[in-house]
């Protein structure tokens, strides 16, 4: 039985999405990708591609391991390096065709899990938990950016723009 300290907001965030992301290992096995490399597959196919520096903020990871990753992804043909057209320093990575085509598969195998993972919940509790989620985050973005967005940093874009 869990104690009342268990039922807080950050353990059940955190138990739902370790549970939702073991869920989705398991069910998207047969496809041979950890669920870091699915995350970055989302990011690619959204993106189109994206700087292997970029990934690396949007993964939360060092730029060393993306590039671990990457270098075991390009191996099972599902992304491909090239040097970016503005920026010889900079590789780009993109999906190929066939993490395009996997990417749609799982989609469906992702919603299959969200749909488990709701169950019970009415039409309008789903939209309620949506909704309180996507302010939780909004909340936390905006604490995030707070020190850089704050007056002092609003006071220099008020003088960046009467100099101009």
């Amino acid at each position: 039985m869990k104690s009342a300290q268990q039922n807080t907001l950050g353990f059940l965030l955190h138990d739902a999405s370790r549970l939702l992301r073991r869920r989705f290992e398991a069910r998207g096995a047969g496809y041979g990708l950890s669920s870091s490399q699915w995350r970055a597959l989302v990011y690619l196919a959204r993106s189109g591609g994206l700087a292997q520096a970029r990934l690396a903020e949007f993964l939360e990871v060092e730029p060393i391991s993306v590039s671990r990753l990457i270098d075991r992804m390009e191996q099972g043909g599902w992304v491909c390096r090239s040097p970016d057209p503005q920026d010889r320093r900079v590789r780009l990575v993109r999906a190929t065709e066939k993490a395009m085509s996997a990417f749609e598969e799982v989609k469906a195998l992702a919603g299959e899990v969200y749909d488990e993972a709701l169950a019970g919940l009415s039409p309008a509790q789903r939209a309620a938990l949506m909704e309180g989620l996507t302010q939780v985050v909004a909340n936390l973005q905006e604490m995030d950016c707070a020190p850089a967005c704050g007056p002092a940093a609003r006071q220099e874009d008020d003088e960046d723009e009467r100099a101009k």
